[in-house]
């Protein structure tokens, strides 16, 4: 009786000492996150207003062109080489996963929940484009902080490679499919332009007054993560497709010497089949200019200098030659995390804001997307395993995996609704709910995360 006792005594220890363990790694990284959201809540207030509107856009823009670039240029360039290029191929791989599957669940809660049917195609690609960018950088930099993180010495430079080399696929995702999923539809398009062509000496009156009260409000989440978005918008991309596609077909039509088409181009429109030119079309609508932000800048020069030895040996190593300028690269990056974390607690301090989304396709967006999706992301992750494609013993990358299927929508999709003129209310209100909700899911998730990892 007392060796069964002696032995329930250390199970329970054993046992709580686990508990206490999953905690520190689960919740601590989770809690650190939020009180510097919290922090950044608390100093955009009005009564103190550190963060004013006008700071927390100067320093969007300090994280989007300088931090967030730098961060990726020296991690990942520090790890890049032929081999770990050939290694890491299921990275990207995992991401159009997670957005493949994610859409295919949007789809069901569309069906189900019954959004007004302009919000179709907004509800898909709310639910299943998540987000490959600042969030995943936060989580990984809270985790890798600690001491007893189960990821080695590199846990940090390791988790910030894979989660940047994701990053590449989800910007050329979102700029191309995203960008026309979420067209405006017509009906809408057309209630739009009417309601602009009947109030234009109203905007040309009040146009200083709304300029100088957007200049005092707080950012949204969306323009606060991808600065001057809305500059980016312009009348075409505000314009239905198909409408512009027909609208071309019928002044090309009638007005081909006006628009300089040649007796030989027009020959050739005819001569092309109906689904080739439509591709076409849709190709040459695409804004691939905008892909080359100054992040997937950051990851392309990264890869292209770490898979050469003699400039990786430049720039990176103990004695590098060039190792005082990555150095400063790697100061300037490490104030990404508390910045992006500020940030994002003052643009949540405004509230989710109006939208007509509706309160149940909310949810189900919300429930599908954090909680729903991650056990399906598990079982992709561990097929994987089963196949052979995720490196053995690599903790952070089978973590990295996991955790791309955890993630709030993206909040790029969020700034394609800012460039397209339709949804922005509904994309910034969803994103605010996700957030807040996240900081729950994601802790329950880690934990899990880590046995999985611990075990395999």
């Amino acid at each position: 009786m007392r060796i069964l006792t002696e032995q329930s005594m250390v199970m329970a220890v054993r046992l709580g000492a686990e508990v206490k363990d999953m905690i520190e790694l689960s919740v601590v990284p989770v809690m650190k996150v939020l009180t510097m959201c919290a922090l950044g809540t608390l100093l955009a207030q009005p009564k103190i207003n550190i963060i004013t509107p006008a700071a927390t856009r100067l320093l969007s823009k300090l994280v989007f062109a300088l931090f967030l670039p730098c961060l990726i240029f020296t991690e990942l360039g520090g790890l890049m080489t032929f081999s770990n290029l050939a290694h890491w191929w299921f990275i990207p791989v995992n991401v159009l996963l997670s957005y493949f599957i994610g859409c295919i669940a949007g789809v069901i809660v569309a069906l189900v929940c019954k959004p007004p049917a302009r919000f179709f195609r907004f509800t898909v690609v709310m639910t299943g484009i998540g987000n490959a960018g600042n969030l995943p950088l936060a989580i990984v930099g809270s985790i890798c902080h600690g001491q007893s993180h189960p990821f080695g010495k590199r846990c940090n430079q390791s988790g910030v490679a894979y989660v940047a080399f994701s990053q590449w696929v989800a910007v050329i995702v979102i700029y191309t499919f995203v960008y026309h999923m979420l067209e405006p539809p017509m009906d809408y398009y057309e209630l739009v332009s009417e309601e602009a062509e009947s109030d234009a000496s109203v905007k040309g009156v009040d146009a200083a007054v709304a300029s100088r009260e957007a200049g005092e409000s707080m950012p949204s989440v969306i323009s606060a993560e991808w600065p001057d978005v809305r500059d980016a918008a312009t009348e075409d991309s505000r314009t239905p497709l198909l409408a512009r596609f027909f609208r071309n077909l019928s002044v090309s039509s009638q007005t081909s010497t006006v628009e300089g088409d040649s007796p030989r181009a027009i020959i050739r429109c005819l001569a092309e089949p109906r689904m080739v030119r439509k591709i076409r079309v849709v190709a040459e609508k695409t804004p691939i200019q905008h892909l080359m932000q100054p992040p997937i800048i950051a990851s392309v020069m990264a890869i292209l200098v770490g898979m050469f030895p003699s400039t990786n040996a430049l720039l990176f190593g103990d004695d590098a030659v060039l190792g005082w300028f990555t150095d400063s690269l790697t100061i300037l990056g490490a104030a990404l995390v508390p910045c992006v974390m500020l940030v994002l607690g003052g643009t949540l301090s405004v509230g989710p804001g109006s939208s007509e989304l509706g309160l149940r396709t909310t949810i189900g967006i919300t429930v599908t997307r954090l909680v729903l999706l991650p056990p399906i992301g598990i079982g992709v992750v561990l097929f994987g395993c089963k196949l052979g494609v995720v490196p053995q013993g690599d903790k952070m990358f089978m973590f990295v995996l996991l955790l791309q299927h955890t993630m709030p929508t993206a909040i790029l999709s969020g700034a394609m609704t800012s460039m397209r003129g339709y949804g922005e209310r509904e994309a910034s209100a969803l994103l605010f709910w996700q957030h807040i909700s996240s900081v729950v899911t994601i802790a329950v998730y880690i934990v899990i995360y880590l046995k999985i990892v611990s075990y395999l």
